[in-house]
């Protein structure tokens, strides 16, 4: 039996082309036991605002060079608060705003932990939510991680059982295709091109933002924005 897999650091509120890989596969995998890196997407995103494209961080406190993702923490403790008024700021006029205001408002005010990792995921679980995205979720950290960049992600897919790996375009610069076939795994890449854009407010438009950019700015109708919704057979991957 054929199944789908897919392996990625949490990011906080990524874009929708993260929540396309997740609905696109049959287990998602997050990988949050390896290196965090600085001024990078694990405790950031971007959003719109009337001044153009604004970065929203979470403040870390980075305590090594080599501390892995899972073990991060947060240096400030209202950094939740901050960013939902944030988010009210930019987007309570956007016309779906007024549909998600209430459970992103509980999301934020229910974050209890301190852990970058736990807060990211716990993120994409409820967008997930949102989305109405089914696709089974687990960490890397429910598996055995033996060594080597390739090898490792090689066994982590084949102790998932799967059959298909569909990585972000990014990883063809370090993954080796031969180890893949080797172990009988089909790899594909997912395929960010071709985005219609929808009505987002503070022209000119912008697809490199949180998702929830799409969700405020198309309430019910985000769905229609993203791939892996508009064509489940064929949810923007290329082989």
């Amino acid at each position: 039996m054929s199944k789908k897999v897919a392996v990625l650091q949490s990011n906080y509120i990524p874009w929708k082309g993260y929540f396309d890989i997740i609905n696109s596969v049959d287990e998602f995998i997050f990988y949050d036991e390896v290196q965090f890196t600085k001024n990078d997407w694990r405790n950031r995103n971007k959003i719109k605002t009337q001044n153009g494209v604004q970065w929203i961080t979470i403040p870390v406190r980075q305590e090594s060079l080599d501390q892995k993702i899972c073990d991060v923490k947060v240096s400030l403790p209202n950094w939740a608060e901050k960013h939902w008024r944030t988010l009210i700021t930019n987007y309570s006029k956007a016309p779906g705003f007024a549909l998600f205001r209430q459970p992103f408002e509980e999301f934020y005010k229910g974050i209890k932990t301190d852990l970058l990792s736990e807060i990211n995921q716990q993120a994409i679980r409820f967008i997930n939510n949102v989305l109405n995205i089914n696709t089974r979720i687990s960490s890397s950290k429910d598996y055995s991680l033996i060594e080597g960049k390739n090898e490792r992600l090689v066994d982590l897919i084949c102790q998932a059982g799967g059959t298909e790996y569909i990585s972000g375009p990014a990883a063809r610069s370090y993954i080796d295709e031969n180890m893949f076939r080797e172990a009988g795994i089909k790899l594909s890449w997912m395929d960010y091109s071709g985005y219609s854009e929808y009505n987002q407010m503070f022209p000119p438009f912008e697809h490199g933002v949180s998702v929830v950019d799409l969700l405020f700015n198309e309430g019910g109708n985000a769905s229609r924005f993203m791939k892996s919704f508009s064509n489940m057979e064929q949810p923007g991957i290329t082989n």
